[in-house]
């Protein structure tokens, strides 16, 4: 039996949905199906029942859950044990949202490290979901999750799951970034409304998981929009295109006076995020691990202690 379906029969159980599980594995929905028709085939019988609102788990199909559950946790355990037996060079991987206060503590990071073996270092900048499968399943130490909190319940629900602990780095508003030479820049109080003229920069793919993404009275309604996939772009498109905008997490002023931005307050409504470390229940804290906290938590810091107009 391949362990792959395991995993995947393990997505679609949490999901409740095998259209929700594909995308959370970043595969397509009919490969998904495949897979575990064969998988039940295999077996002769059913795991799941198949309804217009997504799956159920059958009777047979909850033991053998059951057991895939636990099997993929010892598969897990052998991984961290072969890896902790290779003591030529060690490996410390990280998994974080694109924000650009994180991507200033990874940096500090990086340069105070104490590096007297050999190291390779993965710096993973994705979205909440691939983050947390990074951790729970990926071998990755540690990430950094970002949700708006109307959906903690959710992510709470989601790491419980996954068997992975959580302590908050910041609660915070986005605000808006934009060229010194953007029409609003000088605006002594910029409102939403203000917006519907310009071209929103936004990451293309950001996922909540179960969440509707829905806009209320009041909120931005943008009808251009640039999607992009890493922070070189979006610095890149705000300095040189003026008419463009962003909604961050509060940057650095040195990333800000390096690409000649500036970051404005705009009232919006459900406008509050939440970043939070994540890492597995049973994850013991290294020399790299503690360094590594440290940094974000004073990047944090640094860049809250700042206001912005």
């Amino acid at each position: 039996m391949n362990t792959i379906y395991l995993k995947y029969v393990l997505e679609v159980e949490q999901s409740g949905s095998i259209s929700q599980a594909a995308q959370n594995l970043f595969m397509a929905q009919p490969n998904l199906s495949k897979a575990i028709k064969d998988l039940e085939g295999e077996l002769g019988y059913s795991i799941f029942n198949r309804t217009t609102s997504g799956v159920t788990v059958t009777e047979k199909g909850a033991v053998f859950l059951y057991h895939a559950r636990k099997m993929m946790e010892q598969i897990a355990e052998i991984e961290k044990l072969s890896k902790r037996m290779d003591v030529q060079s060690k490996q410390f991987k990280i998994s974080i949202p694109r924000g650009s206060y994180i991507a200033n503590g990874v940096t500090a990071f990086v340069t105070d490290l104490q590096i007297t073996q050999g190291i390779d270092i993965t710096i993973n900048e994705t979205n909440a979901m691939q983050t947390i499968n990074n951790v729970a399943e990926r071998g990755y130490n540690m990430g950094i999750i970002r949700y708006p909190l109307p959906d903690e319940e959710v992510f709470k629900s989601r790491l419980k799951n996954n068997k992975l602990e959580m302590e908050t780095i910041w609660e915070f508003e986005y605000v808006l970034v934009m060229s010194k030479n953007h029409p609003l820049a000088s605006k002594e109080k910029i409102c939403v409304e203000d917006l519907q003229d310009y071209m929103k920069i936004t990451h293309g793919d950001i996922e909540i998981p179960h969440a509707q993404m829905e806009e209320e009275e009041g909120e931005e309604h943008s009808r251009k929009t640039i999607y992009v996939y890493e922070r070189g772009s979006q610095f890149d498109l705000l300095a040189n295109v003026p008419s463009t905008y962003m909604w961050v997490s509060p940057i650095p002023n040195s990333y800000l006076e390096k690409n000649g931005l500036v970051q404005r307050a705009c009232k919006i409504k459900n406008n509050r995020y939440k970043d939070v470390l994540i890492y597995r229940q049973d994850y013991k804290f290294g020399e790299y691990d503690k360094l590594f906290q440290k940094k974000i938590y004073e990047s944090k810091v640094e860049v809250a202690s700042a206001k912005c107009i």
